[in-house]
């Protein structure tokens, strides 16, 4: 199979197009079938691709009905050209080893031909063309004809919609586009900047649907609702509706627009001169029932509910429907001003809001795959997370639908560093603007803004990200805004930068980037708590053993423990990101020198659950502070686009480590921390009600279980909406107290129940930051904290029993662990993972909790929720390890 490969690709690289697809005729494609109905939109599939280096044929004869398009390769409605070539097995997994580096680049440096047939039964109606989503740009024909060239259609973002209704014909008619190679340093377009390895077509081809639209001489487009909130009360709204009306005839028309929300009905009437638009609105002083009283508010989740309304609408002309709309939206009120230290704090429905959120990624071939996404998703809100940051990949409109159901924010924006910021950045690789950029972008922001406005789950769009845009810029990109009702805040950079109208963007993008300590966070400077940060992390995050073992070779994985100066393929293309130098260095000067891949790699958990914890708590206890207080962060990444060993809170394959699980304690509704920078213990509420009559506790132990220290305070309060309440601060020093320790902290509540438990390892000697040596990815460590005591835990046996329940689809494992040594010494952050039975991880799997320790006596129970069918029919085990836990599996039948 290797030489197969490996020889398809050669030929490849030569231009002969060798291999399976060329053994014989492509396989006709069925037409897909065109509704007749008004108003319908019908998505096209079937499509074959080609490189136009092997089409020698005429477009006119290649956009043609009855073209054999032998030897084409079938391609998925949203795909790239690489995608649509992995798909059909053309190159092995790119995800895995260096396989993508062995992918030619040559073969994506032409253009390559779209087509796909669709069929009509009906001509009288009138059909459009409407799509976006091209990459880079493309010449586009109907059944023979070019009715759009490629500087027309150009930008991933554009909107186009073209009238064919002249060329259709009853039967089937073919639509192809010649799409151009992308660069996207000299397109506006998407790239990866230093997040992957970029794939080698730079994913040119079409990434959303591209729809057929039927509709009689009437159209209404452009349909969106205006809400306003009446805030604090949050007693009344008032919805406008507004749609354009247009006439594609060449004769007068008068049209009835008629349309509903909920019970509310509304119509008037309009005549449109030949090719006349018109703007038709509907207020609450021409329909009091556009007046709304206990409106249903939608919310963030964890602060409320999620309900949506619905808008339809239709045109009718001399009785006859002509074309119908259909929006859907959510009534809820967003401010983003500066707080008097110049951050931008959010508030929604009047109430102040700490952005705790990640940086998306789509996958690297821009492949859709709804569950995947809705995946993610569940992830971000199983870790307490309540916004995703969206830096250029602006996803297909389900994601903002699945946002808005799930409660999640969005923060879209432009992307940096490449032409999107050619014309303003310093030393990025983006091209200048021509003079032709300019009304792409400002088309680009348009089309954006009428897609994304009525999502509830959208509360700003950052039209800048390293760098603010210059008054030409920002003056098209407002003005677009405008013009589509955009109702959110608009911020200027993601960086502490300013644009003429907008001014400050009361953001900070300071880093850090690669690994500092967890002390850090607690800085009001730099990176730390304070302000709104708009993508930070300590860097690295390595995967567990699973999936490494899944993306590299063993002599991969031997280099990755053992060479801390190899260059890493899997975590980016950039020099300054290239390998794991900072990263092991901390590793090894903290918990001492891996002695092999399973060690390595344990000690990675350890170090990324400590490191991502401390980043969210920190920025969680300053939220309410009363100088300088944190108001938003975003971890940069959420997740990968691809295999990768940094930026991500779980892996590419939904496994999750220290991470993820730091994370999500990080950001329990109630939550009890330690703080490094002044070693208080305080009890952070992140619900809206305030919380009282709790008990916190403290207790040090040296590692072999010795307790050292032990305080309680009881009586303590924290109110609502993330407050916290300092309970205690551990003493400087303590007797006896070994140069590593644990700290076990507990909050119970009025009838002695956990709520919240958090456990430390930590040193008595800090890690101490090189400040004044601050670069713009870090601020050096000259010396670490000595966690190399936790080596000397002795191993305790955990015993775990499960049991699993299925029902609908869903299975819930039950698992309880408990720590049966015999003497002191905890089990340290024991990890219980669900597998099959090859042991191979079960996922995506959302855990009530884990990674957790306990100490002799101690037991915990868990729950595992997850798809039965990802099982593949096997019984469920559970895989239970640890720190100092010796690994066992057990059955969880």
């Amino acid at each position: 199979m290797v030489a197969v490969v490996l020889g398809l690709l050669g030929s490849l690289t030569t231009g002969a197009w060798a291999g399976a697809h060329d053994s014989g005729p492509t396989p006709p494609t069925r037409a897909t079938r065109v509704s007749s109905a008004p108003g319908s939109t019908t998505a096209l599939s079937g499509y074959r691709i080609q490189s136009t280096a092997k089409v020698s044929d005429p477009a006119a004869d290649v956009s043609s009905p009855g073209y054999p398009a032998t030897g084409w390769y079938p391609a998925g409605p949203r795909s790239t050209v690489l995608a649509a070539l992995l798909s059909n097995g053309v190159y092995a997994d790119p995800f895995y080893s260096t396989n993508q580096q062995k992918i030619p680049k040559a073969d994506f440096q032409v253009p390559w031909w779209y087509r796909s047939d669709f069929a009509v039964t009906d001509t009288a109606e009138r059909t459009y063309l409407d799509f976006s989503g091209v990459i880079s740009a493309a010449d586009v024909y109907v059944n023979g004809k070019q009715i759009a060239a490629a500087k027309d259609v150009s930008g991933a973002y554009t909107h186009h919609e073209l009238d064919v209704s002249s060329l259709v014909r009853s039967g089937t008619n073919t639509v192809a586009f010649r799409i151009q190679p992308n660069d996207p340093n000299k397109n506006l377009t998407m790239g990866w900047i230093d997040w992957l390895q970029p794939p080698p077509d730079e994913n040119m081809g079409i990434v959303r649907d591209v729809v057929v639209r039927r509709g009689g001489p009437v159209a209404l487009r452009d349909a969106h609702v205006v809400t306003k909130l009446d805030v604090p009360s949050l007693a009344s709204a008032d919805l406008t509706v507004k749609a354009q009306a247009r006439n594609d005839s060449d004769a007068p028309v008068t049209t009835k627009v008629s349309g509903s929300i909920g019970t509310t009905t509304f119509e008037k009437s309009v005549t449109l001169a030949a090719h006349e638009t018109r703007t038709v609105t509907f207020t609450p002083f021409d329909v009091p029932g556009l007046h709304l009283t206990s409106p249903k508010v939608w919310w963030p989740a964890g602060m409320g509910g999620q309900p949506l309304y619905d808008l339809s609408l239709s045109a009718s002309v001399s009785g006859t429907t002509s074309d119908t709309a259909h929006e859907t939206f959510g009534i809820r009120d967003v401010q983003a001003p500066l707080d008097s230290d110049g951050a931008r704090q959010y508030r929604i429905n009047g109430r102040k809001l700490l952005i705790k959120g990640g940086g998306w990624s789509p996958d690297e071939f821009l492949r859709w795959d709804r569950t995947y996404v809705e995946d993610r998703l569940k992830y971000a809100l199983d870790l307490g997370l309540n916004t995703i940051r969206l830096e250029g990949h602006l996803e297909p409109d389900e994601f903002f639908d699945l946002a808005d159901r799930y409660g999640i924010l969005t923060l879209p924006g432009w992307e940096c560093c490449d032409k999107w910021e050619g014309q303003v950045n310093g030393d990025e690789r983006g091209d200048k603007w021509t003079a032709a950029d300019y009304p792409v972008a400002k088309a680009s922001m348009a089309a954006e803004a009428a897609r994304l406005r009525d999502h509830p789950s959208v509360i700003s769009f950052l039209i800048g990200s390293d760098f603010a845009p210059d008054a030409t810029i920002e003056k098209n990109y407002l003005d677009a805004l405008k013009a589509a009702d955009w109702p959110n805040p608009v911020v200027p950079a993601a960086s502490d930068n300013s644009s003429p109208q907008l001014g400050s963007s009361g953001m900070k993008m300071t880093g850090p980037y690669d690994w500092i300590p967890p002390n850090y966070w607690y800085a009001k400077r730099e990176g730390g708590a304070s302000g709104f940060n708009s993508e930070t992390s300590a860097g690295p995050d390595i995967p567990t053993l699973d999936t490494l073992r899944r993306m590299m070779t063993p002599a991969e994985l031997d280099t990755l423990w053992k060479n801390p100066n190899a260059k890493q393929y899997h975590r980016s293309p950039s020099s300054t990101f290239g390998t794991l130098k900072l990263y092991d260095n901390a590793l090894t000067g903290r918990y001492g020198a891996p002695t092999s891949l399973t060690d390595y790699v344990r000690k990675a958990q350890l170090a990324q659950y400590e490191n991502v914890r401390a980043q969210f708590e920190a920025y969680e206890r300053n939220a309410t502070d009363s100088s300088k207080p944190s108001t938003g962060v975003v971890y940069w990444m959420f997740n990968s686009g691809w295999t990768s060993l940094h930026w991500q809170l779980m892996d590419r394959y939904l496994d999750q480590g220290g991470a993820y699980f730091g994370a999500k304690k990080a950001n329990e509704p109630l939550h009890v921390q330690y703080s490094y920078g002044d070693r208080s213990v305080a009890v952070v509420n992140n619900r809206h009600a305030a919380a009282s009559q709790l008990t916190v506790r403290a207790t040090l132990f040296n590692p072999d279980g010795t307790q050292k220290y032990d305080k309680t305070v009881t009586g303590v309060k924290a109110g609502g909406d993330g407050a916290h309440s300092t309970a205690l601060t551990l003493p400087a020093s303590v007797t006896g107290l070994s140069t590593t320790y644990l700290a076990r902290l507990t909050v119970t509540d009025a009838s002695g129940k956990e709520v919240s438990r958090n456990v430390y390892w930590l040193s008595t000697k800090p890690d101490t930051l090189d400040w004044a040596n601050t670069d713009w990815y870090y601020t050096p460590t000259t010396s670490y904290a000595d966690l190399k005591g936790l080596s000397s835990m002795a191993q305790v046996p955990v015993t775990a029993t499960a049991s699993t329940e299925s029902a609908d689809g869903t299975s819930t494992t039950t698992v309880t662990l408990r720590n049966t040594d015999s003497g002191k010494t905890p089990a340290l952050l024991t990890d219980v993972h669900l597998v099959d039975a090859k042991g191979d991880p079960v996922l995506p799997v959302r855990w009530s909790d884990n990674e957790v320790s306990l100490w002799p006596g101690e037991s915990a129970t868990l729950t595992a929720t997850y798809r039965t069918s990802d099982l593949h029919g096997s019984g469920p085990r559970i895989r239970v390890s640890g720190w100092n836990t010796p690994e066992r599996t057990v059955s969880a039948r």
